[in-house]
């Protein structure tokens, strides 16, 4: 009987948070070991088919830069980065979109497995996603792109009828020239674009700490001057700087709280919605 209880007394305090985000878009930037590891990748779904199933409206967007990279040195080319960024000729453009549309097809179908009608599209489609060059401290590094604009129209109308859209970050400019958008940038440009309750990076870390080096520095709730002065520290640094300068451009731009949580933990989705403490870092307006 105590065993049923403890799950009555999870179900109570979960119920505030499904009230108050029950029908609201929830932007979701999937990636690292919760797409490489099957039971992660179990977990994930099963966590966004709850999700739409009480209300939420989630919206799916991916990367894939490590089948990008391993599919180009199958192919006999190299692959190179520059600050983070993958360095994309044409050869590496058409793997990427290639590699990009098997990983979003392949998504949709494992969450029809789990009873989730999801839609998959590309930046392309219906022009969701409008691109031009991104360059690199002033450097060109081939097609990679910039969100310039999003139109919301195919993913809102996605939205109203009841599927789940699964976005991966391929673009094209005005003139229909192809560019590969970092899927954060995508996500970030997004969640503005649909004014998201909530924007959430599934990444392998725990979230965000006061210093990388101290574990025990994580930050829970960070508010956006915090975010701000932590950019200037010195304990974040590497991938985390522009993973928190995309959070704080969301919250500036709309989207009301952006959240930061380890995809390696199973059902993260719901220990970070769903229970008082959370388990990764919630950015938050002042």
């Amino acid at each position: 009987m105590q065993t049923l209880q403890n799950k009555a007394k999870i179900l109570i305090e979960a119920l505030p948070y499904i009230q108050r985000f029950g029908g609201k878009i929830i932007v979701i930037k999937y990636g690292g070991s919760a797409m490489e590891d099957e039971n992660l990748k179990k977990s994930v779904v099963l966590d966004i088919a709850l999700l739409k199933s009480i209300g939420f409206k989630p919206v799916i967007i991916h990367g894939g830069g490590k089948d990008i990279s391993k599919w180009i040195n199958k192919l006999g080319g190299e692959a190179r980065f520059e600050e983070g960024f993958r360095v994309t000729d044409e050869n590496a453009l058409q793997v990427a979109e290639m590699v990009l549309n098997y990983i979003n097809k392949s998504l949709v179908g494992y969450m029809g497995s789990f009873g989730v009608r999801a839609v998959g599209i590309s930046g392309k489609d219906g022009g969701t996603l409008k691109a031009s060059k991104k360059l690199i401290n002033g450097k060109d590094i081939g097609f990679v792109g910039s969100v310039e604009s999003v139109d919301t129209k195919l993913i809102t109308s996605l939205i109203e009828n009841d599927f789940v859209p699964v976005i991966c970050p391929v673009s094209a400019d005005e003139k229909g020239q192809g560019y590969n958008i970092n899927a954060d940038d995508a996500a970030c440009a997004i969640a503005q674009g649909l004014n998201a309750e909530k924007l959430v990076f599934l990444s392998d870390i725990e979230g965000i700490y006061k210093d990388f080096s101290d574990k025990s520095s994580l930050i829970t709730i960070l508010k956006i001057s915090e975010a701000k002065s932590l950019l200037k520290s010195e304990g974040v640094s590497g991938g985390i700087l522009p993973k928190l300068q995309n959070c704080i451009e969301a919250i500036e731009n709309g989207v009301s709280r952006v959240h930061i949580i380890d995809g390696r933990i199973q059902h993260c989705l719901l220990l970070e919605f769903f229970t008082d403490r959370g388990i990764g870092t919630a950015i938050l307006r002042d």
